[in-house]
């Protein structure tokens, strides 16, 4: 093989791996799903889509400034609906006007 013919296969598998760096991380967010309530991990952390919903008798430390947007578990980015969050299943996403009891507060 000649030396072009190598620097061009060098520079091909380069820029492949290049755009696949790229990629994978976008096919795996669209691959998730939103977490539903009634999802077991769900059930077990009193996780409700909508902060306004929560049972104020069941969790009376609720406050309705606690969404999944400003807690420190959530993963997302400021101004998104939903993304995942460090407590529940890497394929699952919060959505950012949702809560659960393990809220803690983001510093």
């Amino acid at each position: 093989m000649n030396k072009s013919r190598r620097i061009f296969m060098l520079q091909t598998i380069a820029a492949g791996a290049v755009v696949t760096g790229a990629l994978l991380p976008k096919l795996a967010y669209a691959q998730s799903t939103m977490l539903t309530e009634t999802d077991r991990d769900a059930v077990a952390l009193g996780y409700r889509v909508d902060s306004s919903r929560v049972d104020k008798e069941k969790y009376p430390k609720h406050d309705s400034s606690q969404r999944c947007a400003n807690c420190s578990w959530y993963q997302g980015r400021s101004g998104e609906s939903s993304a995942s969050c460090a407590l529940y299943s890497h394929d699952k996403l919060v959505s950012a006007n949702g809560w659960c009891s393990a809220w803690m507060k983001k510093s």
